[in-house]
């Protein structure tokens, strides 16, 4: 149950203060019945402005999980260990972009389906932050090669198709941190192979301004109010 007043407000037409007045106006009905300022209604009451029924705007929600090794980023339900079926969350919910089932780290599920194709159709122009662990030592050019574009077999178009510049941070002889704004395939496993690497663990940390914190393996959070914000501001530069 929640009161009128902010039931009308919830449905975008006005503020809080506002509804007060349309009611004491005489312009909101519940159920047929005229209306008086602070009662209380829910979901099925049928709430009426001016003759007109009103419903809340659906609330969306975005989560934001850290996502084992070993878990498919599909919605397909026959695809065993998919991870709409891992997380179980309550409401139909999507994957936006993908994270290899050999990888781990944050990805990004929404319930809003009107976002996903928007931010997929941006993925190549906003920065994605990644942990590499590879299984030899790196050699001093590794940084220089990799940043500057590396060539790499593209299937989709059967030829071979140099990356995009990077950024890359050495952490260790044998690991390093890498912000690519590109989203090829198994790209910096590609890249990496491709300069005699092999890849042993691969987590990312970082979409945009979305950080994975101390998200534990498995665990999800939703977005916070201003996140949400600030990644929505983001899609339309």
């Amino acid at each position: 149950m929640q009161r009128l007043n902010n039931y009308i407000s919830s449905c975008g037409l006005c503020s809080r203060r506002d509804a007060d007045q349309w009611i004491i106006d005489g312009r909101v009905h519940v159920n047929g019945t005229l209306a008086v300022v602070g009662m209380k209604v829910d979901d099925a009451d049928s709430v009426t402005v001016d003759g007109n029924e009103i419903k809340p705007k659906k609330q969306h929600v975005t989560l934001l999980y850290y996502k084992p090794i070993g878990i498919t980023c599909t919605s397909e339900p026959d695809v065993k260990g998919n991870i709409i079926e891992t997380i179980n969350y309550p409401e139909r919910i999507f994957p936006i972009g993908r994270l290899d089932k050999d990888s781990e780290g944050l990805i990004l599920l929404t319930s809003d389906g009107s976002i996903v194709n928007e931010i997929l159709r941006v993925e190549n122009a906003h920065e994605k932050e990644y942990v590499v662990h590879l299984s030899s030592s790196i050699k001093p050019d590794f940084k220089r090669k990799m940043e500057s574009g590396v060539e790499i077999y593209n299937p989709v178009r059967s030829e071979m198709t140099k990356t995009l510049p990077c950024r890359v941070t050495i952490i260790s002889d044998t690991a390093f941190s890498i912000i690519l704004n590109q989203g090829l395939n198994r790209q910096i496993r590609r890249m990496c192979s491709a300069l005699g690497y092999h890849v042993v663990r691969l987590k990312r940390i970082r979409i945009m301004n979305l950080r994975i914190g101390n998200l534990s393996k498995g665990q999800w959070r939703k977005l916070s109010e201003s996140e949400m914000s600030d990644l929505l501001n983001a899609l339309k530069k």
